[in-house]
Parts: structure tokens; C-alpha cells; sequence
């Protein structure tokens, strides 16, 4: 009993201090909050298209704050408040309107300008900084979006048959293919043989080409080189020998031509008698006058 009513205890102090945490944090956020923002109030003389709780509050295109509540104030009057980082240097003569992210987008409030030596912005009766838009400004964005839409529309009119004959060419062209199934999955499947022979034909000759070795062709190409080399070097060694047995058929045939007895009949053994004595011409007259 008593070990249950510890158990008790400790559940509850836990449970309260869980509570207290959460408290803590909530307070603190709420504090910080309300030091870092103020409530402004934006009045829109005309509709606020596109404006809804949640949507930003831009200043010179830079969120500074979002709105918290939208209502009419009458059938003319659009009334927003919206939470505003302190540190926005919003001014009386700041100009008020509304901006869209697309034509689709949520409109959100637009802030720009203002002067900086210009007076702090006015207080409503319940002391709530109040401004309001510019009427021209909404209507120039009201405008703007208008005549995108109508541009949009009339490119569509100017066009509608060239888009009417386009669906109709998908459509046509859709029911043909659903017709030509069957030979377009023939077709696909003879290019996919293809596709396979032509990864046989480069494997083929990957293995011609590659391989550890070299493959088949530089094997080939090997053997005819060495059959070149072997035959170029039995060429130059048959030259030799057929310019040697010419220098020899030469030498015979000059031997002949000089003395054709000798190589019919061999050389002689007789020596040829030396040619006679030639007499010396006699001394001419001077030569024997001058001796004396």
C-alpha cells in the first residue's frame, strides 16, 4: 500500500512538472512575441481580392509580419489585421496595397516607401496603428490581373480550333498506336536482335583485336611480319650468290675475248723468241763535228 501511493506521488510531481515546462514555454514564446511584433491595422476602401488569415505582410518585398484576421466592416470596407515586426520602418505616408504570387496565389500586403523623417503611423480609437490602402493601387491590380486573364482567354479563343485539331491528331495518333501494338512489339523485338548481334559482332572483334596475347589479328599480323623478315633475309643471301656467279661468267667471257687459244687450248710451254734487235740510226754531221 504504502509502495502504491509512492508511485502515486511520483506520477504527479512528474505530471505537474511536465506542465509547468510546457507553461514555461508557452509564456516565454508569448513574451518574446509581443516584444518583437505589434498589431497593425490596414483598411481597404474596395474588395481585397485573394486576402486571407495566414497571408504575409511584405515590405519593399521583404516579410515583415502576417495577417491574423480578415472581415468586412461594410459592404465597401475590407478591414485586416495583421501582427508587424517592430523593427519595420513603417511610416504615415507608407503606401498600402496588395501583391500576388502568381494569378493562383494568396494576395498578400504590400508595404512600400515612405519617408523616413515622416511622422509615425496614426492610432485607431482603440489605439491600434491603422493606414490605409491606396484605392488606385487595388484597382491597378485588380486591372492587371483582369487583363491577364482576358489575354489568357483570348489566346485560348484565337485558337481554339488549332487546339481542337492538335487533341484531335493525339487522339488519332494514340488509337494508332494501340491498333499497331502488336507490330510495334515485333518491330522493338527485331531491333533488340539486332541490338544482340551487334554486341556479337564487337565481341567478335574485341577478340580479334584484344585479348591476352594480342588477340587473333595481331597474331596474324606476327606471322606475316616474320614471314617478310625471313624471306628478305633468304632474298639478300640468293642475291649474293647470283652476283658472285656473274662476276665469274664476267671474268670468263674478258679472258676469252683477250685470248680465245689459251682458253680452247690451254697456255704454251715455248717461249716466244724476243723480238729483234732494232739497228740505231746514225749520228747526223754536226753531232760528228762537234766530237772532234
Amino acid at each position: 500500500m504504502e509502495t502504491r501511493a509512492n508511485y502515486v506521488l511520483i506520477g504527479s510531481f512528474t505530471l505537474v512538472v511536465i506542465a509547468a515546462a510546457i507553461g514555461f514555454v508557452l509564456w516565454f514564446q508569448s513574451l518574446h512575441s509581443t516584444k518583437q511584433r505589434s498589431p497593425l491595422r490596414v483598411v481597404f476602401e474596395g474588395p481585397a481580392t485573394g486576402l486571407r488569415n495566414g497571408g504575409n505582410v511584405n515590405f519593399n518585398g521583404i516579410r515583415v509580419g502576417e495577417v491574423v484576421k480578415v472581415k468586412l466592416d461594410n459592404p465597401r470596407r475590407v478591414v485586416a489585421l495583421a501582427m508587424v515586426e517592430n523593427n519595420a520602418p513603417i511610416r504615415k505616408d507608407t503606401l498600402v496595397g496588395l501583391e500576388f504570387q502568381g494569378l493562383t496565389g494568396v494576395a498578400a500586403i504590400s508595404l512600400k516607401g515612405g519617408e523616413e523623417a515622416a511622422p509615425p503611423v496614426p492610432l485607431d480609437e482603440d489605439g491600434i496603428p491603422i493606414l490605409t490602402a491606396d484605392p488606385n493601387r487595388l484597382q491597378d491590380v485588380t486591372e492587371a490581373i483582369r487583363g491577364t486573364l482576358q489575354n489568357i482567354n483570348k489566346v485560348v479563343a484565337d485558337n481554339q480550333e488549332a487546339v481542337k485539331n492538335s487533341l484531335k491528331n493525339l487522339e488519332t495518333f494514340t488509337t494508332s498506336l494501340a491498333r499497331n501494338s502488336e507490330r510495334i512489339d515485333n518491330v522493338m523485338a527485331k531491333v533488340d536482335g539486332v541490338m544482340v548481334k551487334a554486341d556479337n559482332l564487337m565481341l567478335g572483334l574485341n577478340t580479334l583485336a584484344g585479348g591476352k596475347e594480342g588477340g587473333e589479328l595481331f597474331q596474324a599480323v606476327k606471322s606475316i611480319r616474320e614471314l617478310a623478315e625471313d624471306f628478305d633475309k633468304r632474298s639478300g643471301a640468293l642475291m649474293a650468290d647470283g652476283r658472285r656467279t656473274l662476276g665469274d661468267i664476267s671474268r670468263a667471257v674478258n679472258n676469252f675475248d683477250r685470248n680465245p687459244t689459251r682458253v680452247l687450248f690451254g697456255a704454251s710451254n715455248t717461249q716466244q723468241a724476243p723480238p729483234p734487235e732494232q739497228p740505231k740510226p746514225a749520228a747526223s754531221a754536226g753531232q760528228g763535228r762537234r766530237a772532234q
